[in-house]
């Protein structure tokens, strides 16, 4: 049976608007969820290189438990199962009171999955630091949070750029997920196009192309950051 390619059916609308919308909400999902996982990631990554036990602890006990739990699985323990473990008027409000619930979710869910990966890269590239800039901080008078502040962790954003690169291409493909709880993101839009006009191969191939568009953009801007923030004598400073 021979397939019919219909190639123009993706810039005929609606599909073609819908293609728009789908790319929207995954942008929105993956920005929003990143800013989330960047901040906590970082406060979490810091924790897990101080001297203090109990934030060590937490920190650690963060990302075991972020980590080792599989992405879609935390989708559907924060958009199904979390409104139903709280008091009646919370999760009514979880479900349909709180603003768009499913894209928040999705946010939320992505980001904090997403910090505990970003927590072991800060944690990494603190820990890469040689000791002796901590042993100069401390010389200069500066206290344990002063050199994290001014030293360690300015350095430490500067090594670790590549693999916060790869996390943060990352969060836009585990974004695709979202579609799980009824957010029409790129990949959603793609399915939905299948389903109307038969054309699957036209639809997923435009969406091969999208993600393959929006992960060359964000090489090239990361590559062009990494450029300007090197230090001498780091890796790659030569280049």
């Amino acid at each position: 049976m021979n397939y019919n390619w219909n190639w123009s059916v993706l810039i005929t609308e609606p599909y073609l608007g819908w293609i728009v919308a789908g790319l929207g909400w995954t942008i929105l999902v993956s920005i929003l969820a990143w800013i989330l996982a960047f901040t906590l990631g970082s406060v979490l990554g810091i924790m897990r290189t101080t001297s203090v036990p109990i934030l060590r602890g937490i920190g650690t006990l963060y990302v075991e438990i972020f980590r080792n739990i599989p992405l879609l699985v935390q989708f559907f323990l924060w958009y199904f199962v979390l409104p139903e473990m709280v008091p009646y008027d919370w999760g009514m409000w979880l479900k349909r009171g709180m603003p768009m619930p499913e894209l928040t979710t999705a946010i939320i869910a992505l980001g904090l999955y997403t910090a505990s990966r970003v927590c072991e890269q800060v944690r990494s590239g603190i820990e890469s630091i040689g000791v002796g800039q901590v042993s100069a901080a401390r010389a200069l008078g500066l206290t344990e949070w002063q050199a994290m502040r001014y030293i360690l962790v300015p350095v430490a954003y500067r090594r670790i750029i590549p693999p916060l690169t790869s996390e943060f291409l990352t969060i836009f493909k585990n974004s695709s997920l979202a579609l799980t709880i009824g957010v029409i993101e790129l990949t959603a839009v793609t399915r939905q196009i299948e389903e109307y006009t038969f054309q699957g191969f036209e639809a997923f191939t435009a969406a091969t192309i999208i993600y393959s568009m929006i992960t060359f953009m964000v090489m090239g801007i990361m590559r062009q950051i990494e450029k300007r923030s090197l230090v001498h004598g780091m890796i790659g400073s030569s280049k």
